[in-house]
């Protein structure tokens, strides 16, 4: 997609949107525009009745992206979150779920069979990320997105941006769990990452066999043969 129909796409979006305050949020926050609108919006907004499971609501960024792509194409959009945000939208394309994300019988009653596209936007720390990532993996449809956000730990590293020692560390050790979840699920997932202020990254899924657990890399980085390369320099 060149620049100038990204713009008309975005251009029409906000035309959409009847919510002031969400309107402001995307008119003044160009890193999520580049993370979400830019990299996400226009891999879905011509599914046709697509089903997107949400977890995370906070400001409503996401959650009014995907309505919007819902309501384009008769679609339905389930969003998770802890707190209660049911009456952030009032949409018949929305059902909200109060709840944990990992209270899995308990989400299971209202989500589809199947959905095309996973958000995963809730506690940012590996573990549960990949918690998350692995249970909710077979309801997605072969050719589906999983979306997992903070994923880029730049902004956050001693004397950067927005410097921040948890958010570095966390954001770091999800951007390594998803290589090696991809590291042994070559021929099951395809991994992109967008670096834009925290980071996003999109995992497609190719084929409907069972995701086999992560496989961490071994790495030739602290070995001796290493230390001998860098000392003669090669």
């Amino acid at each position: 997609m060149n620049t100038k129909d990204n713009v008309e796409l975005f251009d029409n979006f906000l035309s959409r949107i009847k919510d002031e305050n969400i309107k402001k949020l995307w008119l003044n926050d160009a890193h999520f525009r580049e993370k979400f609108f830019d990299y996400v919006y226009p891999d879905i907004h011509k599914v046709d009745q697509l089903n997107i499971l949400e977890f995370g609501v906070h400001a409503g960024y996401s959650t009014s992206l995907f309505l919007d792509v819902c309501k384009l194409n008769n679609g339905k959009l389930y969003s998770v979150d802890v707190n209660d945000y049911s009456k952030s939208f009032n949409d018949p394309n929305w059902t909200f779920i109060k709840s944990r994300d990992d209270n899995f019988d308990y989400i299971e009653k209202f989500i589809p069979e199947k959905v095309d596209v996973i958000l995963i936007d809730t506690l940012h720390k590996a573990n549960h990320v990949e918690k998350i990532l692995y249970n909710y993996y077979p309801k997605l449809k072969k050719d589906g997105l999983i979306i997992v956000d903070d994923v880029s730990w730049l902004y956050y590293t001693k004397n950067s941006e927005r410097d921040n020692f948890f958010r570095e560390i966390n954001n770091k050790e999800t951007f390594f769990k998803l290589i090696d979840i991809y590291n042994s699920n070559k021929e099951n997932i395809n991994l992109e990452f967008n670096f834009a202020h925290s980071g996003v990254s999109k995992i497609k899924k190719k084929n409907n066999l069972t995701l086999n657990k992560a496989n961490k890399i071994k790495s030739r980085t602290f070995t001796l043969m290493n230390l001998i390369k860098k000392i003669l320099g090669k």
